[in-house]
């Protein structure tokens, strides 16, 4: 990095975790200079415009004529930064292997620009190994620099919370690993700048093991709630009231809620890394597989629900015209990734109704490897007209933006999987939970 007050800050992968940091960047006075392959989204950043729900075009407009963020297709440019910080997709593949190759092609990509005494940081969530391993070899095939010696390498994983309008990243501690004692030193000095408190840990691998504990201390914890729901709903008993008294404990519990099931670029992901890793060691993640198999289960409960409902007003699912609210995987958020209301709409199709959608924050499905063939549909408009006249409204997302008092009033008949309707419709014998 250049002895300088403020050094520039190359970001590859402009989406719902690097442009975030980007902003931070910025606005602690690093130059800061965005890295996309897609020339749209780079077109709208340069021209002060968002595109993503959480991050207001102010945001951008302000760093734009601060001369401090900037964005480029071109990678060529980023031998003109002093600190390099990755952070791109890592999907599965669909046979639940993870799929490395974004970031292997972005490694390819920046390699041949890089400097002596440049700093690289890969944000993306992936097993431990992969940064000093995987990326690291490329790097240095890429460059003919060694990495801790002629560059720094480091891993940094992401911590953002989407739809959570108290969340700030300079507020959220940095965990922080380095390929070498140099490299956390370099690494810390960067995020210094820009986050308040960091965490540095011993190396690479721990940073990348932290990751995936987080999301699946979630993605369990989850699971246990969605089954509980199911079992206690045999029982008559409401999970959500369960929770609702338990939470009052002061300690040994932190509440979870069920839903429809998992969704998001993280959660429904992360244990698959850490069970196919574990895998080459000789190990079996029996625990987090079994979580993985109850959240993947729970698009199958809602249907089941659906069917529950309409069999109540002596109707089959069939030829059905079913409104489904909300498409986005999480609420007040326009992320619709590995979003558990595709499998919804999926199963509801085969059972032989006709689905429409309604969500405020989606409204065109976008192009997806897993429903490609549902782009381009949109969002119908949330009328009364239009909830009256579906046989059922399931509820799968509790977007603030959504009238759900327009909704009590005018639905034939509801299944809710969220508890947005339960304090309105808890006593009428067309509200179901699912």
């Amino acid at each position: 990095m250049k002895k300088t007050e403020q050094p520039s800050v190359g970001i590859v992968g402009l989406g719902y975790v690097g442009l975030p940091v980007a902003l931070q960047f910025a606005r602690s006075g690093c130059r800061v200079l965005g890295f996309d392959v897609d020339q749209k989204k780079v077109a709208r950043l340069n021209a002060g415009r968002s595109y993503i729900l959480h991050l207001p075009a102010k945001q951008i407009a302000i760093a734009r004529r601060s001369g401090k963020f900037s964005a480029t297709t071109d990678f060529s440019r980023v031998s003109e930064c002093d600190a390099v910080i990755l952070c791109v997709p890592t999907p599965l593949k669909k046979n639940r292997v993870p799929d490395l190759g974004y970031i292997l092609r972005t490694g390819r990509a920046i390699a041949p620009h890089l400097r002596r005494g440049m700093l690289v940081v890969l944000e993306s969530t992936t097993y431990p190994g992969t940064t000093d391993t995987e990326l690291r070899a490329v790097l240095e095939r890429g460059s003919g620099l060694r990495a801790g010696k002629e560059f720094y390498l480091a891993y940094s994983p992401e911590r953002e919370d989407p739809g959570n309008r108290a969340s700030r990243v300079a507020d959220i501690p940095k965990v922080i690993g380095g390929y070498t004692p140099g490299c956390l030193r370099r690494a810390t000095k960067l995020y210094g700048r820009a986050i308040r408190k960091l965490v540095p840990v011993a190396d690479c691998r721990v940073a990348e093991a932290v990751k995936l504990t987080e999301n699946i201390f979630r993605a369990v914890n989850i699971a246990m709630v969605n089954e509980l729901k199911v079992v206690f709903g045999a029982m008559g008993i409401d999970v959500w009231d369960v929770i609702a008294a338990a939470k009052t404990k002061p300690f040994g519990f932190m509440p979870f809620y069920p839903g429809p099931g998992l969704g998001g670029h993280c959660i429904p992901i992360d244990p698959f890394y850490l069970s196919w890793k574990a895998r080459q060691f000789g190990q079996r993640t029996r625990f987090i597989e079994l979580a993985g198999e109850i959240n993947t289960a729970m698009p199958d409960h809602v249907v089941r629900r659906v069917v529950q409902a309409l069999a109540s007003q002596k109707k089959k699912l069939r030829g059905r015209r079913v409104l489904l609210l909300g498409i986005a995987y999480k609420a007040d958020v326009d992320d619709d990734r590995e979003s558990p209301a595709y499998a919804l709409w999926e199963r509801l199709r085969a059972a032989g109704a006709r689905v429409e959608y309604h969500d405020p924050h989606v409204p065109v499905i976008r192009k997806s490897r897993q429903y490609g063939h549902l782009a381009g549909q949109g969002s119908v408009p949330l009328t009364a007209k239009a909830v009256a006249n579906a046989d059922l409204v399931l509820i799968a997302t509790a977007h603030r933006a959504v009238d759900w008092r327009l909704v009590a009033k005018h639905a034939r008949l509801v299944v809710d999987t969220r508890n947005v309707l339960a304090e309105r419709l808890k006593k009428s014998s067309t509200y179901f939970k699912a």
